[in-house]
């Protein structure tokens, strides 16, 4: 009888699919153990390890999603992606999600490197091969500050200049590049999205030291301002029209998110080992009651990953094929990203929720692993796309046939009152 090839791990996300990712968790094996012994003081001081990303950097980790051809270490599956930071977040989740900021931007660029125009392709390139020798730690702006918007107008002479506020900048204290969601100013025409990029060098940016979150105190995640920032013409990226309604961009908004579902999973499976070891150590046969919890536990967070893990191989098959209907091809990525994101931020919170009955009150309190953990992974029904209500939102719209806009950046930049006025009542979270 023929010998079977063993099946991939693409069921759980319980390991790398490809010999690069393989490489990235034995690389970042070494940096556990360091993240695991100071999670806990930098949650208490809200403190962002920016010596974790020193030593990342020293060992090639912030290239890890760069091309090969480009200094990197090419892990350009999400799944794979998505299982080292699992790995990273049952060590800290603060540090997972930062590291996550340069993960996706390596993937996103990866994507305009290799498809993108001529002017987007040299961009790319240039950020790419930075991220792969140190350089660069390249930071997201998407939300704006509820008394601004962002947006770029032109500066006279074929360049532009940047002015807004961007909130939620995850692992900012650090960023050498900020990669902005604006939309151009520009008299005479309709205003178009677009991502301009932004060095941390420029004249009239600052990086505020103002976060103080209930949870992922230590991911950095700050507030940015741009007052008239100079940005080249070959540093800006241009995007739809506002309100253009094209499907096809939710291929790279999945691209740039879906790996983060690996966060949670990793802050459910911390829980739970936290809490099974801690109940195997009790003298006596455990309670029926703890047994049956403990089981649905389990069946939970298989569930959790099994579901994200699917989701993750969807993405990643429609990512090798770019035939057919682009807008349908985003629209197939983005609803399997938000049925897994769905259940898993229904699940994840249930997990450390019954984590947190089974060990009793010695586990509530701020320094307890489990209260770090149930504040972190709360975090999860923030993050777009889609927040809970924009996700039943899309989710139920594509079920019903109903025609909308599922561009999140394009309809906050259409919405009335956006600004900075007294009419505009959006206040980030």
């Amino acid at each position: 009888m023929a010998t079977r090839a063993p099946l991939q791990h693409a069921a759980a996300l319980e390991g790398p699919v490809t010999a690069q990712g393989r490489a990235l968790l034995d690389r970042l094996a070494e940096h556990l153990p360091r993240i695991e012994a100071s999670a806990a003081e930098n949650d208490r001081e809200g403190a962002f390890p920016a010596d974790t990303f020193d030593a990342f950097r020293k060992t090639g980790l912030m290239g890890a999603t760069v091309p090969a051809r480009l200094g990197g270490l090419g892990v350009d599956r999400l799944y794979d992606a998505a299982v080292a930071l699992l790995e990273v977040a049952k060590a800290d989740a603060s540090t997972a999600l930062a590291l996550h900021m340069q993960f996706s931007r390596g993937l996103t660029l990866g994507f305009e490197w290799r498809h993108g125009d001529r002017r987007a392709a040299a961009l790319a390139e240039r950020l790419l091969r930075l991220m792969a020798s140190g350089e660069a730690v390249v930071c997201s702006g998407i939300r704006d500050h509820h008394s601004v918007v962002t947006t770029l107008k032109p500066d006279g002479s074929g360049g532009w200049l940047l002015s807004g506020r961007k909130t939620l900048v995850s692992m900012g204290p650090i960023g050498t590049h900020f990669v902005i969601n604006a939309k151009t100013d520009v008299p005479g025409e309709k205003p178009r999205l677009v991502s301009p990029v932004v060095s941390r060098g420029a004249r009239g940016l600052a990086v505020l030291d103002n976060w103080d979150g209930l949870g992922m105190r230590a991911s950095g995640t700050v507030d940015v301002i741009f007052d008239n920032c100079p940005v080249p013409a070959e540093d800006v990226l241009f995007r739809d029209p506002v309100g253009s309604r094209n499907d096809a961009v939710l291929a790279g908004q999945t691209v740039s998110s879906i790996a983060m579902l690996g966060i949670y999973a990793g802050i459910a499976q911390a829980a739970r080992d936290c809490t099974v070891s801690s109940v195997a150590r009790r003298s006596g046969p455990p309670a029926g009651a703890t047994r049956t919890l403990l089981a649905e536990i389990d069946t939970r967070l298989y569930a959790l990953r099994a579901t994200a893990g699917a989701a993750l191989a969807t993405a990643d098959g429609a990512g090798d094929d770019l035939g057919g209907d682009p807008a349908e091809r985003g629209r197939r990525m983005m609803r399997s990203f938000q049925c897994a994101k769905m259940l898993v931020n229904q699940l994840a919170p249930m997990i450390v929720s019954d984590c947190l009955t089974l060990l009793g009150g010695a586990s509530y309190t701020a320094s307890h692993l489990l209260g770090r953990l149930y504040r972190d992974v709360r975090a999860g029904g923030f993050m777009q796309p889609y927040t809970y209500v924009d996700g039943v939102d899309f989710l139920s719209a594509q079920a019903l046939g109903i025609d909308r806009d599922n561009n999140y950046m394009s309809t906050w930049a259409a919405r009335p009152g956006r600004n900075g006025g007294a009419g505009d009542a959006e206040v980030a979270p």
